[in-house]
């Protein structure tokens, strides 16, 4: 019985801006049953110039974003070998790297994810896999979400998968095919309040628990376009920039009030995207240490059983399904699902670079 094993690093980096995200993957398969070990994960913060730099880039021009995708490939190189060196990692088949999405705007033919230039693999001396978005916006799809191949690969014994990180998005099984879209913002809205109140977040959700919700605000975010098209669909921080954050800054709110609403918004919506609402659901990012938004949850879906995995499941998750893409790409296998983002084909996504 054939047995192969990967060993890779898999390199996320969020809309949240947490940080990059790294883990190194042994993945086993046996007859197309796939395990996995995670061996180390680590999570790098950004400085606060780069922290600028990436919220602000959005608005950068065609060069200010060459050369922004030149220095960020740079760091993420010193990023992933400083992991390597520190962990003693060796043979390895790939990183698969995400890298940090700048423009999404599917609908217009572009998505862009800075840190995926091919200089990036002589610089830190390995084979790497990435740029998994822009294939897929070409066929037609929305370039997102990537991860529920991974779901469906790893995680199939959850009736649901969702990620809350800058934005939350599910992965679930129906008509015997995986479906997946992103749901709503969340930290990147969530972050922006508790920065204003100086916090780099809003811990476990105390500060939106203090709050009052507003039901006019509520209602105008509940009654968004976005939340009534139906999938394929995913969101980009031009939303958030554009539609989002004008209706709350409209009203003359207090931070607090802006959080437990857009808390019990955020909840709403995933209550609303879930067809039937019992089961066992996963719930992983970042936004699963917020207690509050979990209460919140399990208020609105009191028949579902949510799930919250260890530490390194919840933290990364995407790094690790970033590692699975990287080795289906080397294997030319279909890491992409047009059940989910709508392309004309599935089809194996991503660029090989060689060292």
């Amino acid at each position: 019985m054939k047995k192969e094993y990967f060993n890779v690093i898999g390199v996320m980096s969020g809309t949240s801006l947490d940080g990059v995200d790294l883990a190194h993957i042994a993945f086993s398969v046996c007859q197309d049953s796939w395990s996995f070990v995670i061996k180390a994960a680590q999570t790098v913060g950004y400085s606060a110039d780069w922290v600028t730099d990436l919220k602000q880039a959005v608005n950068y021009s065609a060069q200010q974003l060459q050369e922004l995708d030149v220095r960020y490939t740079v760091l993420l190189a010193e990023t992933i070998s400083s992991f390597i060196a520190q962990h003693q990692i060796e043979n390895l088949d790939a990183v698969c790297s995400h890298g940090h999405t700048i423009l999404h705007q599917p609908q217009n033919g572009i998505t862009l994810q800075i840190g995926n230039l091919p200089v990036i693999a002589s610089l830190i001396g390995q084979r790497v896999v990435c740029d998994f978005r822009i294939q897929d916006v070409k066929l037609g799809g929305q370039g997102a979400p990537l991860v529920p191949i991974g779901d469906a690969i790893l995680f199939s014994e959850y009736d649901y998968c969702i990620n809350l990180g800058g934005f939350s998005n599910v992965s679930f099984r129906a008509n015997n095919q995986q479906l997946a879209f992103d749901i709503s913002p969340v930290n990147t809205v969530l972050n922006l309040y508790a920065n204003q109140l100086g916090y780099a977040y809003d811990d476990k959700g105390a500060l939106a628990k203090q709050g009052k919700v507003h039901q006019e605000l509520l209602m105008r975010l509940n009654a968004l376009d976005f939340y009534k098209k139906q999938p394929p669909k995913s969101l980009g921080l031009e939303f958030v920039n554009q539609v989002i954050l004008p209706i709350i800054e409209s009203y003359p709110l207090t931070q607090v009030d802006k959080l437990k609403t857009f808390t019990i918004h955020v909840a709403h919506q995933i209550a609303m995207a879930l067809p039937p609402k019992k089961g066992r659901l996963l719930l992983t990012g970042g936004g699963a240490y917020n207690a509050y938004l979990v209460s919140c949850l399990q208020d609105v879906l009191p028949e579902l059983e949510i799930i919250l995995p260890e530490k390194e499941i919840i933290e990364y998750k995407e790094a690790l399904i970033f590692g699975l893409l990287g080795v289906l790409k080397l294997q030319n296998k279909n890491n992409v699902l047009k059940s989910v983002t709508g392309a004309i084909k599935d089809h194996s996504s991503g660029m090989i670079y060689e060292y």
